[in-house]
């Protein structure tokens, strides 16, 4: 029981000391008010923050999402197809898969979803 306690105390001196030794000689390399500040993805963190979002971006990402997913989705439905006793069946649930995709690709491709100029 003492070889455990001892250890334990031992584990957490060290610890301690490691954490202070860290902060007595580390390195600090702070150079302004901006490298504190949080990165947010591109904009001034330092600018105002009622900067309008494009709203063509959040579109855009957001169907790269949706078929992004529906493309993952498939390579598990090649594998079940390939080996399932149903070919016909999986096949045309394959086939009626990749024409709901096909459709939805055309349709924001009209809309205009898929510019990113305006």
């Amino acid at each position: 029981m003492e070889k455990v306690v001892l250890s334990v105390l031992l584990a957490c001196l060290l610890g301690l000391i490691l954490v202070l030794v860290g902060l007595f000689l580390g390195v600090s390399f702070y150079s302004g008010r901006e490298k504190p500040s949080p990165f947010e993805c591109g904009f001034d963190p330092m600018g105002s923050s009622r900067v309008p979002f494009s709203l063509r971006f959040f579109l855009l990402a957001l169907i790269f999402v949706v078929f992004d997913v529906e493309i993952v989705l498939l390579f598990p439905a090649v594998m079940i197809v390939g080996g399932s006793w149903m070919w016909i069946s999986g096949y045309l649930v394959l086939l009626i898969f990749l024409l709901l995709l096909l459709v939805g690709v055309i349709h924001e491709w009209r809309e205009g979803s898929l510019e990113w100029e305006m």
